[in-house]
């Protein structure tokens, strides 16, 4: 302890609203729980990673790397120190273009506004197809359910909001102290958090403004993309209260620049793979993220890492009109779609906003995440015994083409109906609370790991290497053999002159094609791909086993030579599985699935699984039921960047 104070340690913990500070702070991993880590010094646990701790140094100049390496070497020299890492900020930004029903209408002044989730205007070009009326009318309303904001804040004391707020799913990561609070200043900059709020729990029949979609759902907001955006700031953001907390909406992520390729660092992978593990209980926290607005730049939402990840839920927009809208990004991973803003003649989104207004300006995919995460708010009242898995079945049971126009339409080998631009269509809420109803838990993921192809394969201008790969999805290993697919991931380096041009797919057992990549104009970058993981769910629900094919296709841009060539260091094939069930799903450079009966034919319409293996809603959970109900207060009856 005294070596920390010695090389100028300091304490965490007042509230920053500045954007910068001097100092650098420093991420360490302990064996067990250190003598160091129990004084009064400037440490505090990364989240909820045990053993992980953050400390600040102050005499330290953050652009400086030559001035840490003197602390670097002696906390290592620590035995209880196993690694050490000196914080990188990272840009993040937010996605944004620059009980019983009551009786309907609501008196919200804005309700009639409010024209994605009903048609009062009798406006022959209004559609509702996302039936949040009528789950409402079902009885559902996001009671007992738990949403967090993970963005600039929320302002907590907006009449809309008051009602909702919840102080315990809430915190200042920025400021380290437990106020969400925006920072305020005259560009109303901080709006954003607000306005995604208020979409998921704005409250009902109080006469102001507007009805969220889970109006009685608690809703909390954490504030940590005002200032320094650094894998500790995510890491402790994703692991707030993930006992309590059901559901983290985020509409932010790395630039929509059309050239970036970023995703979340160590601790915030760390993060997500302990939320789907310990969070709610054991059975998942649900992260639902917004796509991407980088459509106008040629931008590719597969080189986002967080829409990219089996762990989170991808959200993509339609305007109201079923169009694409001139924003949205195209990817493999999209899951399913709302209602957002479209052309300038299209309607846009009414929410709150800052210092208690309303606003009908919400645009872009900020707008989707929330929405969908108030959606699932509807689903968890319904049963809320639903895991992080289990939600992700029901969206791409129950989400509908509909009137959405896309020319890349396509029915799987499992029957589903996918698009790259909409993932399985827009999300219907009637649809899923009934689904939820009778849902029975999915059985635990198999993982199969695919072998590493460390042969190196030339790409050469204006052709498409084809490398194939015939998976047994480990049919020889009892505990790993999965049938059918949920997500499946390839993991990718690549070294190319110009990384922009490049296309990249994969083509399941069943002929099903998934573009992992496309072209994008502005990616002059010759760094390549590095590991990279590049995730679909177009084959969910697929057969596992058979020949895959990966197409590496080189359209050389006339900003480069010709004749440069790239190769194709390594890849392996991963994927998400079920060893018997209707739909799986996939981890990085795995399959998973569960045990399920008989799969059915490709074109009938699947019913609920109730499994006999897995998870029963019986005496087992009943337990576990009541312990969650007396944590949160729920009264049982019986057996319970930015975009």
């Amino acid at each position: 302890a005294s070596l920390l104070q010695l090389l100028g340690f300091q304490m965490l913990g007042s509230r920053v609203w500045g954007q910068h500070s001097l100092g650098v702070d420093i991420f360490l991993q302990t064996m067990g729980n250190p003598c160091l880590c129990k004084t009064n010094l400037s440490f505090s646990q990364i989240g909820s990673l045990e053993n992980y701790y953050h400390f600040h140094h102050s005499k330290t100049f953050k652009r400086s790397t030559l001035s840490s390496r003197g602390p670097h070497t002696f906390l290592r020299m620590d035995p209880k120190v196993e690694w050490l890492q000196q914080q990188e900020v990272r840009r993040r930004v937010k996605r944004h273009i620059r009980g019983d029903p009551p009786s309907l209408p609501f008196n919200d002044p804005v309700w009639p506004n409010m024209w994605y989730l009903h048609c009062g205007d009798r406006n022959s070009r209004c559609r509702s197809e996302m039936n949040v009326v009528a789950a409402w009318q079902r009885g559902y309303t996001g009671r007992n359910v738990v949403v967090t904001i993970l963005d600039d804040g929320i302002e907590r004391n907006h009449p809309d909001l008051l009602q909702n707020y919840d102080p315990l799913a809430s915190y200042d990561v920025n400021g380290n102290d437990h106020d969400p609070t925006p920072r305020y200043d005259a560009s109303n900059e901080n709006k954003h958090g607000t306005r995604c709020a208020g979409e998921v729990a704005a409250a009902a029949n109080n006469s102001y403004c507007i009805v969220g979609i889970a109006y009685n759902a608690r809703i909390g907001g954490i504030r940590m993309l005002d200032g320094d955006v650094t894998d500790v700031v995510e890491a402790k953001s994703l692991g707030i209260r993930p006992d309590y907390i059901d559901i983290y909406s985020a509409s932010w992520g790395p630039d929509d620049d059309g050239k970036t390729v970023d995703g979340p660092g160590l601790l915030a992978k760390q993060a997500f793979e302990h939320g789907i593990k310990k969070g709610r209980r054991g059975l998942g926290s649900i992260f639902v993220w917004a796509s991407g607005n980088g459509g106008r730049e040629g931008d590719y939402c597969s080189c986002d890492g967080y829409t990219n990840s089996i762990y989170t839920i991808s959200i993509s927009s339609t305007t109201e009109n079923g169009y694409k809208p001139w924003y949205l990004e195209e990817c493999a991973s999209t899951l399913a779609t709302t209602y957002s803003s479209g052309a300038f003649y299209e309607r846009k989104i009414v929410t709150t906003d800052l210092r208690h207004r309303c606003t009908d300006g919400h645009t872009g995919t900020s707008v989707s995440a929330p929405m969908v995460a108030g959606i699932i708010a509807l689903a968890l009242e319904a049963n809320p015994l639903l895991t992080w898995r289990d939600v992700q079945h029901l969206l791409v049971r129950t989400s509908r083409p509909v009137h959405l126009r896309a020319a890349d339409w396509k029915t799987n080998g499992a029957g589903h109906k996918v698009s790259h631009l909409y993932g399985f269509g827009l999300v219907d809420a009637e649809a899923i609370v009934v689904e939820a109803k009778k849902w029975k838990t999915v059985p635990p993921q198999h993982v199969c790991v695919g072998s590493l192809d460390r042969v190196p394969k030339y790409i050469r201008p204006d052709h498409v290497l084809r490398a194939s790969t015939l998976s047994s999805a480990c049919s020889e290993q009892r505990e790993q053999h999965v049938l059918y697919l949920e997500h499946v991931v390839v993991r990718l380096s690549i070294a190319h002159p110009r990384r922009g041009d490049l296309q990249i797919s994969l083509v399941s057992p069943a002929g099903t094609r998934s573009q992992l990549l496309a072209r994008r104009v502005f990616d002059h970058s010759n760094e390549g791909f590095k590991g990279w993981e590049f995730m679909t769910v177009h084959c969910w629900g697929e057969r596992a086993a058979g020949e895959w094919t990966l197409e590496i296709q080189d359209t050389p841009s006339q900003v480069r030579s010709p004749t440069a060539q790239g190769k194709c260091l390594h890849y392996r094939l991963l994927q998400a599985l079920c060893p018997k069930f209707h739909s799986p799903q996939t981890f990085r450079s795995q399959i998973f699935c569960p045990n399920s009966p008989k799969f059915p034919r490709m074109g009938v319409k699947a019913k609920p699984y109730y499994t006999e293996a897995g998870h029963s809603l019986g005496s087992c959970n009943s337990v576990f039921e009541a312990e969650r109900a007396k944590q949160k207060g729920i009264k049982m009856k019986g057996k319970k960047g930015k975009r």
